[in-house]
């Protein structure tokens, strides 16, 4: 945990957002995007994900974006990577930060990136030998989501054991942490105390974080229930931008201005200035003309009276 922060907030919307936009985000946008939140105080970014560039232009410029984001004073440099080949690119580009996601529902995983979960443990297995060949000032954390961890669009309830068997696979093979995502939006708050308290048994401390979508309106109430079992980091999207393909029609990630709001309320520190971050909506209004913007406080504003959390940094 940073100094100064209760909660780390890990901004996703660069990635996860924009993989489910049809509209391609201008490189310089994106560049003033990662800038600006970092000045709001968001201290890890996930700034995009290295994926075949023909099969997703939007990240055509993945290492320009990490080069830019690693210029950035004490900024974590996150990116997404599918396979070795991706972790190579990653790597070579100086990101901070490889995540590298596995689907505990077979369907999904299949539909997502053409594998079974085992196949997926399995390149995670050669990521995690590429890294230990990097020489240790350059090798970055290897974190692993898991998703469909609390249900699929595809197949329906995911098991929980097959949930904490993955887990406990992928730290033994060589993650240095491991979050857990609602990639659909099925979740709710007494689920998810179950179910990150039973993947604790299994794996301790190196669970590290939730990601949590909004599709049915829970996603504050899951935050709340994940804080309640002791989880101290989050994913979220500027203006809740993106959700998952696999659930049309479904809104995206929860929105990070009113995580930020939920946090600061309960006088958890986040480090993060919400005037400054809700400034940063007008750049995705103004480079994804007609993309829906989602959250409650850019519109309705902070309540009169209202202090954030005190932050003695």
């Amino acid at each position: 945990m940073s100094e100064g922060r209760d909660v780390e907030i890990s901004e996703v919307g660069l990635r996860d957002g924009l993989q489910n936009t049809d509209k391609v985000m201008p490189t310089e946008a994106k560049k003033g995007w990662i800038s600006a939140e970092a000045a709001a105080g968001v201290g890890e970014i996930e700034v995009c994900s290295f994926v075949p560039p023909k099969l997703f232009p939007q990240f055509l410029d993945a290492g320009e974006i990490v080069a830019h984001a690693t210029t950035i004073p004490g900024l974590a440099v996150a990116v997404l990577v599918p396979n070795l080949k991706g972790a190579e690119r990653a790597i070579a580009a100086g990101a901070h930060k490889l995540t590298f996601t596995i689907s505990v529902s077979r369907s999904h995983s299949l539909a997502n990136v053409r594998r079974e979960p085992g196949e997926q443990l399995e390149e995670f297995r050669r990521i995690v030998e590429y890294c230990r060949t990097v020489p240790a000032g350059r090798r970055p954390i290897l974190s692993v989501g898991l998703s469909t961890v609390f249900g699929c669009t595809i197949e329906g309830p995911v098991k929980e054991s097959d949930v904490c068997r993955l887990a406990a696979a992928l730290i033994e093979a060589g993650g240095d942490d491991l979050s857990l995502a609602d990639t659909v939006g099925y979740a709710n708050p007494a689920q998810v105390k179950r179910v990150f308290k039973a993947v604790r048994r299994e794996i301790g401390a190196k669970l590290s974080a939730a990601h949590f979508h909004n599709t049915r309106g829970l996603g504050l109430a899951n935050v709340v229930a994940a804080l309640e079992v002791d989880v101290r980091a989050f994913d979220s999207s500027l203006g809740g931008l993106g959700g998952c393909p696999f659930a049309p029609g479904a809104s995206g990630n929860v929105v990070t201005e009113d995580l930020v709001f939920l946090l600061e309320s309960l006088g958890l520190r986040t480090g993060i200035d919400l005037d400054q971050l809700i400034a940063v909506r007008r750049i995705l209004s103004e480079s994804l003309p007609g993309e829906q913007l989602y959250g409650h406080l850019a519109l309705a504003g902070a309540p009169k009276g209202f202090a954030p959390a005190r932050c003695d940094a």
